[in-house]
């Protein structure tokens, strides 16, 4: 079965800005396991955020609850550590499911559907300092970018993430034995295209073959803000 349908308050709360381009997403992570008994409405709400075009929903499955009972079939070492590298950043000493990290920079529970809202509504009115444009070209994906005035310093990284749309699990043991869930938006990979110093345009290749969607987003090393991010068409 999906997640039931109860998280209408977000789209009552975070419609898009007019004039915010969907080009230009506010990206959110979510932090969830399946053996997270309390992580349900929080995937639930990523499957909300999913429909719409000026959000870009990305599962990233943990893997530190896989001792309590159930392996989440999702999980990636890899997620953990990218967590744990944003608790780090913002001084926190501990890592949560369920968690979302918005434009890499708010950290809200991820069931709380009313402080999502106003996070990506904040980030919907900030003016993105870089313009980032994808272009699909055969098996290969063309990332431009092009510097804006506000452009931060420092080391910038320049990231093709892959995703699939929707995942079903039926979990047969833990917390939510007996389940079924249908996920959204759930990480496959998440690899760094180019790293760049943000100062001069920048114009680069990269393989992109099957129907798998992909986006892009650049941050700021390691585990900074979120300046921009596109999906490709």
């Amino acid at each position: 079965m999906r997640f039931p349908a109860s998280i209408m308050t977000v789209l009552a709360l975070a419609l898009p800005v007019y004039g915010q381009s969907a080009a230009e997403p506010v990206v959110v992570e979510l932090y969830t396991s399946q053996g997270c008994s309390s992580c349900p409405p929080a995937d639930a709400l990523l499957h909300e955020l999913a429909a719409r075009p000026d959000v870009l929903p990305l599962a990233l499955h943990v893997d530190y609850w896989d001792y309590i009972g159930w392996k989440d079939k999702f999980a990636k070492p890899a997620h953990t550590r990218r967590q744990k590298g944003y608790a780090r950043s913002g001084g926190r000493r501990m890592i949560y499911t369920p968690q979302m990290i918005i434009m890499g920079q708010d950290d809200v529970v991820g069931a709380d559907a009313v402080e999502v809202a106003e996070a990506i509504e904040k980030h919907q009115k900030q003016p993105r300092p870089l313009a980032l444009k994808l272009q699909r070209q055969g098996g290969n994906l063309v990332i431009r970018l092009q510097p804006r005035a506000g452009m931060p310093d420092g080391r910038l990284l320049v990231q093709l993430v892959r995703f699939t749309p929707e995942r079903t699990v039926s979990i047969t043991r833990g917390e939510l034995a007996g389940k079924t869930f249908t996920y959204a938006n759930v990480v496959e990979d998440w690899k760094v295209a180019a790293e760049w110093d943000g100062t001069e345009p920048l114009e680069l290749t990269v393989p992109l073959t099957g129907s798998q969607p992909a986006a892009v987003l650049v941050q700021e090393a390691p585990y900074g803000p979120v300046i921009a991010a596109a999906r490709a068409d």
